[in-house]
């Protein structure tokens, strides 16, 4: 967002700037899209390494925008929408972020329970019941300030997967010449894969969860919304660019290591065919060993606690800002009791996804369906939200934001068509 030039010279302690940024970030590395790039790295070794790279200045634009939208003007997507725009915009997006979500919370949570079951042995379903349970309990019970804490401190987790590609005995040089010299295969799965990792890695509820959070992040912090206190601004918007560019980047480079390390194992070896995380932990232990085993694991437990906060989270502001509801992880529970209901159910009822027999991988492809289509549209709505003097009043987005989130949501169309097409 642009900012008055004096302003932007204060940079921000790195330390002090990592928040929602960082946390959206890591989030986006679930147990759903560690099952997807798995999938990538057995099916294809090195070859799609380089769409890390690629959409990284893509996720980081849109991120930012959704960012700057929430701290510029102070309300999430959803409120802005039916405020500016019109209400059923704000409710059909709400409606298929939260039908999304839920499906995506329970084959997270099967996968997270899953995971248990292979360390320890047990029964999976009960597993993911308890962790939907705790997931839904801590967004409920635990304060904010103590909350955001407790979330940063789950990116950690994240650092098992750069374990396990240092264990992996991965070919460095073949890796580095696929992922900077690709070679495009012109068929038909290779076009479906691309487009599986672009629909893991830009998501609608990334764009609701880190709006809402800058808003929280401002009330926490005692801030006006930017665009009332212009002396903030430049300080404000330039830790949001730092979040963002640090947590889109943890993202993308976990994302690249669980691609190398399927590449490097389980496509060396022969297994081409990974539907599920807890799957791909499976195979790592006959081909990478015990340890690789363990930590992809445990990996997939912690990234899941990180994400299905934020799956719930998104979809509960999304809900409570298209009612009118009062919203915020800050606000005790008697103060926004539809805001934690919505966490609650949209945690606990996804079980379901689980409980009922639903086949978690075909659940995911319909998931994916849904925020591929919802991703372009949402893309657009922020860019014209981000250019609107009424919602941005002088901090409108910068043109390069706008022309990189543009593009982006011309390439997520696209493969949304592909989709279907492939």
């Amino acid at each position: 967002m642009d900012a008055p030039t004096p302003l932007r010279a204060k940079t921000p302690n790195l330390l002090k700037a990592l928040g929602p940024g960082l946390v959206t970030g890591a989030a986006d590395d679930d147990p759903s899209g560690i099952a997807t790039y798995s999938q990538v790295g057995a099916q294809f070794g090195y070859s799609l390494g380089w769409t890390m790279l690629f959409s990284y200045p893509l996720m980081t634009a849109v991120q930012g925008l959704s960012a700057g939208i929430g701290a510029v003007s102070g309300r999430g997507l959803a409120k802005n929408l039916k405020l500016h725009y019109h209400p059923w915009l704000a409710y059909a997006a709400m409606a298929l972020l939260f039908a999304a979500n839920f499906v995506n919370i329970g084959a997270d949570l099967a996968a997270m329970g899953a995971a248990v079951r292979l360390l320890i042995g047990g029964p999976e379903v009960a597993y993911a019941l308890l962790f939907g349970i705790v997931c839904a309990a801590v967004q409920v019970v635990v304060p904010y300030t103590a909350y955001v804490c407790v979330l940063k401190w789950l990116t950690l987790s994240l650092f098992a997967y750069v374990a396990v590609v240092l264990v992996a005995g991965v070919a460095w040089g073949e890796a580095l010449r696929a992922i900077v010299m690709p070679t495009i295969a012109f068929i038909g799965d290779y076009f479906t894969a691309i487009v599986a990792i672009l629909g893991t890695t830009i998501s609608p509820y990334l764009f609701f969860w880190q709006a809402g959070e800058e808003v929280e992040e401002l009330r926490r912090r005692k801030l006006a919304r930017l665009r009332r206190n212009p002396d903030e601004a430049g300080p404000e918007l330039g830790r949001i660019r730092i979040d963002t560019l640090v947590g889109m980047g943890f993202s993308n480079l976990v994302a690249l290591c669980i691609v190398v390390a399927a590449a490097a194992t389980l496509h060396l070896n022969g297994i081409e065919k990974i539907e599920t995380s807890a799957q791909a932990a499976e195979a790592l232990k006959p081909v990478a060993g015990e340890f690789a085993f363990a930590v992809f694991a445990v990996g997939i437990i912690g990234t899941g606690l990180l994400a299905v906060p934020v799956l719930a989270g998104s979809a509960a502001y999304a809900v409570a800002e298209s009612f009118g509801w009062p919203e915020g992880l800050d606000k005790k529970l008697k103060e926004a009791k539809a805001f934690y209901a919505t966490i609650v159910v949209a945690t606990i009822a996804s079980v379901a996804v689980t409980m009922l027999g639903f086949d978690p991988v075909r659940a995911l492809y319909w998931s994916a369906v849904v925020n591929g289509v919802l991703a372009t549209p949402i893309i657009i709505l922020m860019v014209m939200m981000a250019r609107n003097p009424a919602i941005m009043g002088g901090l409108k987005a910068p043109p390069w934001m706008i022309f990189i989130s543009g593009f982006t949501a011309l390439v997520m169309g696209l493969s949304t068509i592909g989709m279907f097409v492939f």
